[in-house]
């Protein structure tokens, strides 16, 4: 059995799914293009018809006609990456030898 005092707290975070039009929104507001977007979030990335590159999963996900939306919790981490969330912030966890340092990512 699970001691009260020493279980760990699960913070609820509330992950909607976004319309086409929010994640527009929360990309602009981020500053980003939408082959900016997909490569943070690790959507594939394709050369466009004029040279460019472009990703048809962002469009799709952008888009008002097309079925497909992005997953609440993915939409999560995109607002959470671009400091948007309305709750929570990304920060880095501190060293474990070094309480007073934050781990260096690679």
């Amino acid at each position: 059995m699970t001691n009260p005092d020493t279980a760990p707290t699960h913070t609820p975070l509330h992950m909607p799914v976004p319309t086409g039009d929010q994640l527009k929104a929360a990309r602009v507001a981020a500053g980003l293009s939408q082959a900016q977007a997909a490569e943070l979030m690790g959507y594939p990335l394709q050369t466009g018809s004029r040279g460019g590159v472009q990703s048809r999963t962002w469009q799709a996900l952008e888009s008002t006609s097309d079925e497909r939306n992005m997953q609440g919790p993915v939409f999560a981490m995109f607002l959470l990456l671009t400091g948007q969330h309305p709750d929570f912030v990304l920060a880095p966890r501190p060293a474990p030898d070094h309480p007073d340092r934050t781990v260096q990512a690679d």
